[in-house]
């Protein structure tokens, strides 16, 4: 494969090894991104706030060459890359990027496979998340805005005051 296509794909991980495959890849300098979410735990004695992958088991991983994508997958706790018929799935720069965004950025995330109807495209214009491009559409009588990830089957719900936002 002379001209390998350079780009973010997905690993499927075998469940909770997320973090341990992002540090094996970390080690062989193979860019990866696991997005995190901060939750509220409740055990019986204490609450507590706790990091956890926004999509369990899966880590993205950006491939520049043979050696990278064989490396990926013998990364211990990674299972298989993402496919959609016999070839690997490629991930948008633009949703990585956006996903970069909203996790760094945005503090309620909310990540559901609930299908949504197209809503109005909307872009933020002010803000941590100005210029993130989205949709505004209606959950339980309120308006959030949605990210689509398409090749999880996922998306992700942000709330954001009505005055930060314009048509896109």
């Amino acid at each position: 494969m002379k001209n390998f296509p350079t780009g973010w794909y997905l690993i499927y991980t075998k469940p909770r090894y997320e973090k341990k495959v992002l540090l094996q890849l970390t080690r062989m300098n193979i860019e990866a991104y696991l997005p995190f979410t901060r939750t509220l735990k409740t055990w019986h004695d204490r609450k507590k706030y706790v990091e956890e992958p926004l999509f369990p088991s899966y880590v993205f991983i950006h491939l520049k060459n043979l050696e990278s994508y064989y490396g990926g997958i013998d990364a211990d706790g990674a299972l298989f890359y993402v496919k959609t018929k016999k070839e690997i799935s490629r991930v948008s720069d633009s949703i990585v990027n956006d996903l970069k965004l909203v996790t760094t950025q945005a503090n309620s995330v909310e990540v559901t496979q609930e299908y949504f109807q197209p809503g109005q495209k909307v872009v933020i214009r002010e803000g941590a998340l100005t210029g993130l491009n989205c949709e505004m559409v209606e959950v339980n009588e309120k308006k959030k805005l949605l990210v689509r990830v398409s090749l999880l089957q996922r998306n992700i719900l942000i709330s954001l005051p009505a005055e930060q936002l314009m048509p896109a």
